[in-house]
């Protein structure tokens, strides 16, 4: 019992350790102007970090999310607009830095790619499951001769092994 509250009492303890935000910004990285961060903060939620790819550069702590988000900054603090911004990283590094990519001809692929492999998968698994069952329905049944037939019925009828009457 006494192990028991000693592991409720340390659960207690680190679990809130576990529940904090994941962000990467470092201290030597924030503007000081805090209208500038936030903007910077929200640009940066939306970049997906070229390493890690399913993070935004805002939450990576790869060096190249730390360069992606500097380059951020510098163009925030140069005046641009959080428009220009996205612009200049889709110039530098194509559709593919942007966590949600427009739909254009050059990333229709990365919308409509899911779906056409799922419906293929779908289609695939149902004309094999078809293939299964007519398999089934298409096998003979073999009918005995009357001799086979005769010899079944006697092997039934008999009461055991060895029995030959």
């Amino acid at each position: 019992m006494k192990a028991l509250c000693h592991l409720t009492l340390l659960l207690c303890v680190t679990l809130p350790f576990f529940a904090l935000p994941a962000g990467a910004v470092f201290l030597d990285e924030r503007l000081e102007d805090p209208a500038q961060e936030a903007r910077a903060r929200d640009i940066s939620g939306d970049i997906r970090c070229l390493v890690c790819q399913n993070q935004s550069i805002l939450d990576s702590n790869a060096d190249l999310a730390q360069d992606l988000r500097q380059i951020v900054r510098e163009r925030i603090t140069l005046g641009d607009s959080d428009a220009e911004v996205r612009d200049y990283l889709v110039r530098r590094y194509g559709d593919w830095v942007l966590l949600d990519p427009p739909f254009k001809m050059t990333t229709y692929l990365l919308w409509i790619g899911p779906a056409v492999i799922f419906l293929i998968g779908a289609l695939l698994m149902i004309l094999f499951l078809r293939g299964r069952s007519g398999q089934n329905e298409t096998a003979t049944t073999t009918v005995l001769t009357r001799e086979e037939q005769a010899e079944l019925d006697r092997l039934f009828d008999s009461d055991g092994p060895g029995d030959r009457s």
